[in-house]
This record gives structure tokens, sequence and C-alpha cells, in this order.
């Protein structure tokens, strides 16, 4: 298991960052002026369009009869994976290492990396008929739950990696770290049998875990493999395309999810060179090594002194203006000493 250095990806995303992506509202206006200088090297398209119309674009690139499918924001308001596959775009533009001039030999790579480009604009999770696109695997109500599974069938990838961001709220458990980066291999059914596409998926994530484990220790968790019969990595992972979840989070006073995105970018990067390099993916057991997440964060907690009265608040993202704004939400919470916040004010008992 070849396992990249950390001063390999911290030169290589200095150097390879789209810097006009930036935050946490990301919307097909960021990205439609950026396909055009990925066309030297990829095969750029529309391959459809969204319920409001606005297009669903495409890039393939690579040679190799190992196939890798990526999305990203199949919910609109979940931008970190967008922003990383961009960084990753740069790399094959610009880059002349090996590690991936060898990606393209062995792999054939197709990214969608805004799949519901009406939710991001409207900074969503649903899309403009309000249906949650990872929801909807099976119904396939909507045209952009149609495209994908139609991409995936056409394709026919051996991985896939479906990127997704998950709320502050998730921590490493038996640490008091933020889960900011947390993995996933999602079961094919309500007994969690460990299958042998599972073990592939799993075999994966173990690469990437080493990785993070050199950079970021006690930062990444394993979330919960619970099975959803209508999730889109349930039902692609029932149906034979192996499929990885990586949910980027909170690293400390990161709310616009740029330290979050680096690690995000690093984990794709070790995942797909580690397809490209790997001709057996029968090793899995360390996948559960890595521990679950827990919800045990609050963003900001007032304690008070002397007392064990306090109060647990969680951001609320709203578009105001055609600008993003986080506000302070109260959250319903009787007992918080088991809880810890991001950002922790001490007062004095009688100001309570």
């Amino acid at each position: 298991m070849k396992i990249l250095t950390q001063e390999f990806l911290e030169s290589i995303f200095k150097k390879q960052t789209e810097t006009s992506l930036f935050g946490k509202w990301i919307t097909f206006n960021d990205l439609k002026d950026l396909f055009s200088k990925y066309e030297t090297v990829f095969q750029v398209s529309e391959i459809g369009t969204s319920e409001e119309n606005r297009s669903i674009m495409q890039l393939k690139i690579g040679s190799g009869k190992k196939k890798i499918l990526i999305w990203s924001q199949m919910h609109g308001n979940e931008s970190t994976g967008t922003k990383a596959v961009f960084d990753l775009f740069n790399c094959f533009l610009n880059a002349d290492k090996k590690e991936f001039t060898n990606i393209l030999k062995e792999c054939t790579l197709v990214f969608i990396p805004m799949l519901n480009p009406d939710g991001s604009q409207a900074y969503t999770r649903v899309n403009a008929n309000n249906i949650d696109l990872n929801r909807d695997a099976v119904d396939r109500v909507a045209k952009e739950s149609k495209l994908l599974r139609s991409v995936l069938e056409n394709f026919n990838p051996q991985f896939c990696f479906n990127l997704h961001d998950q709320r502050t709220i998730f921590g490493v458990e038996g640490t008091k770290n933020p889960a900011t980066i947390s993995f996933l291999a999602p079961s094919e059914e309500e007994t969690r049998e460990i299958t042998e596409g599972r073990k592939q998926t799993m075999n994966v994530i173990v690469a990437m875990n080493k990785m993070l484990q050199n950079i970021i220790p006690n930062y990444v968790g394993r979330y919960t493999d619970e099975f959803y019969p209508t999730a889109t990595g349930d039902n692609f992972q029932k149906l034979g395309y192996n499929t990885i979840l990586i949910e980027s989070g909170h690293y400390p006073n990161d709310y616009n999810r740029e330290e979050s995105r680096k690690y995000t970018f690093y984990s794709l990067l070790q995942g797909i060179h580690h397809i490209a390099e790997s001709t057996n993916f029968s090793d899995f057991e360390e996948y559960f090594t890595i521990p679950n997440n827990d919800k045990i964060f609050y963003d900001v907690i007032h304690r008070y002194k002397d007392s064990k009265n306090a109060k647990a608040y969680q951001y609320e993202d709203k578009i105001i203006d055609n600008q993003l704004v986080s506000n302070l939400v109260e959250i319903e919470e009787n007992d918080l000493n088991s809880k810890i916040g991001h950002n922790e004010i001490v007062f004095d008992s009688n100001n309570y």
C-alpha cells in the first residue's frame, strides 16, 4: 500500500489550488468560466440539465482500464468536495509528476463536479423540486438522479467517490476532536454484511485513512453504515459499483471549509493513487479501527461559573441579499456536560 507523503501533498496542493473558488457557497456561475481551461487535457461536455435548466457538466480524462466515477454537490449546500475536485483538475492540467501520469495510464476518470446546480444556487440540500437526490436512487424522480444513473450504467466504473459535507456536530469517538474527514463503505442491505464489494471499498478507505493519520491524526471518523434503502451510495454498492463516501467536516476555526478542502483533496488523490497502483483490494480489516463519528459538538456553548446551566448554539446558514449569512440559533439541550463547543464562553453565574 503506497501512501503519499505529507511533503508531496502539501507541495502539490499549494501549487494547484483553484484560488477562484473559496468559501461554502459555490454555484454553477462560479464554475462555468473554469471549464474551458481544462479542454486541452479533459473531455469536457454538458451531459444534461437540471430541473431549472442549468448545465450539468462532465469531465473525463485518462486511458486506463480501471474506471472511477466521482461526483460532488448532489446536495447543493455541500461544496467542499467541489473545490477539492477543481484542485485535482489543476493537477492533471499542470503537473508532470509520475503520480499523475501513472493515474492517467492506469485509470479512466469521469467527474461530475456539480450534480445539483439548482440546489447549489439556492444553497439548499434538495433540488428545485424539493427532492433529496441522495434519497432518490430507487424512484429516480429527479432529472439529476436519472442522469447520474445513466452515467453510472454507461461508464460502468469499478469505484465511485460520492462527495458530501457533514455538519459541525460530529466529533471523533474517544477524542475531543471534530471529525474533519469521515469515510463510509455503504451497506448493501439491512444486515450490513461485509460483501466482497464492501471489502474493496474499505480497502481504499484504509489507504486514505493511513495517509490522513500521518497528517491530522485523530481527526478522522467513520460514518454510520446503517442501511438506507433509497440512498445513492447504498444502492450503487448493492448494484456492484464500489462506492466510497467522503464526508468533509469541520476543522478548528475553519467555517469556510478551506482546511477541510485540503484534506478532502488529499483523500481523493490518495484514493485514486491507491486504485491506480494496486492489483489487490482484499485487505480491509483496518477499516474498523477508524473511530465512529460521535455527535458531541455545538458551534458555541455558553457556560456559567459554579452552575450546571449552559446554552448551546448552532450556526444557521441562509442566503440574504445574495450573500451567505451565518446566524447563531439557540438549540434545545438539557445536558451539556458531555458536549463540547467549537467555541466556549464562560460567564459569571449571576449573568445567567
